[in-house]
């Protein structure tokens, strides 16, 4: 796999795919964006726009249109086509029909000689990109979800509005099912180095009485309370596949908690989770395996369990 020119692929120009291609524009992580949707003209338009942001920007991204064939020299390509939920709905309900899209976007793709890394955004995102792996045949590292990425972020956001400082400085990962199963293993959060446990325990004037599986709850379900105001998410999860795109282009070995294929790592095998991984040029490079304790091993068991159900009613179809 070389990478020279930078090159991403979009598959999917809905209010997702646009705002991650205007989050890679912007930021100049990429030579070349290309944007694919089953609405040709939907991707004109977009193209378009963003063309038209090219003078106020510090970087010449070049925004182009095209199809699956135009996909064989792309280094990533990102799906973001995938089944919306519709009320009452959660994100595994979306999974047949998110599938069967899936499939007829990764095969002509794989047709046209891909070599390069899948960043699947379409949810239920844990099983959808184990279904992408499967299809395309191509290695575990080169096929990514984004997993518990946003997920991760939220959760550093509460617990830096619960303290009073810039989430930035907070340590933690939300891993396990980007859905209502996610875990926290509480007992490695910091801030700053100073574990959580501590920071509550000395702080109790500012904090007052935590309530942890409130904090994962609301975590878990923020992306819920966006789309009841607003009708979908779009900014946080663009901009966290942004970061992925740029550490691998990059080559950075940053460890984002990324969904990717666990192979007896956390002492699960055979499904896709969220988990701080590290990534670089070749994709998800390594699974960094933190400690947690029995009780934390046991909440993320079963968050894997759950993803793994669900893996299994595609996979055998």
């Amino acid at each position: 796999m070389k990478m020279t020119k930078k090159k991403v692929a979009i598959v999917g120009c809905g209010l997702v795919g646009a705002t991650t291609a205007f989050s890679l524009e912007t930021q100049g992580v990429c030579d070349e964006i290309l944007m694919i949707d089953i609405n040709h003209e939907r991707a004109v338009g977009e193209m378009m726009d963003l063309n038209d942001s090219l003078e106020y920007l510090g970087r010449n991204v070049k925004v182009k249109t095209g199809t699956y064939e135009d996909c064989s020299d792309a280094d990533i390509i990102v799906i973001t086509a995938g089944a919306p939920p519709k009320p009452g709905q959660t994100r595994l309900d979306t999974l047949e029909l998110s599938a069967k899209i899936c499939k007829s976007i990764v095969e002509p793709i794989m047709e046209s000689g891909f070599d390069g890394i899948f960043i699947v955004i379409s949810n239920p995102v844990d099983i959808i990109a184990h279904y992408v792996q499967n299809l395309s045949g191509l290695p575990k590292n080169q096929v990514i979800g984004t997993g518990t990425s946003i997920d991760s972020a939220r959760l550093k956001n509460f617990i830096g509005q619960l303290v009073n400082v810039d989430p930035r400085s907070v340590h933690a990962y939300s891993m396990g099912e980007h859905g209502d199963s996610q875990m926290v293993p509480w007992s490695t959060v910091t801030i700053a180095g100073k574990p959580f446990y501590d920071v509550i325990a000395d702080n109790k004037e500012l904090v007052g009485d935590v309530d942890l599986e409130d904090l994962v709850s609301k975590t878990a379900r923020e992306g819920w309370e966006i789309y009841n105001r607003k009708g979908t998410t779009y900014y946080g999860i663009a901009t966290a596949c942004a970061g992925i795109i740029k550490a691998i282009l990059n080559d950075e070995n940053r460890i984002i908690p990324v969904s990717t294929l666990l192979e007896g790592e956390y002492g699960e095998n055979g499904v896709y989770a969220g988990v701080p991984t590290i990534l670089n040029r070749s994709g998800a490079s390594d699974v960094l395996e933190i400690h947690m304790t029995p009780r934390e091993l046991a909440r993320f068991k079963e968050s894997c369990d759950l993803i793994r159900e669900y893996t299994a009613r595609i996979m055998e179809k």
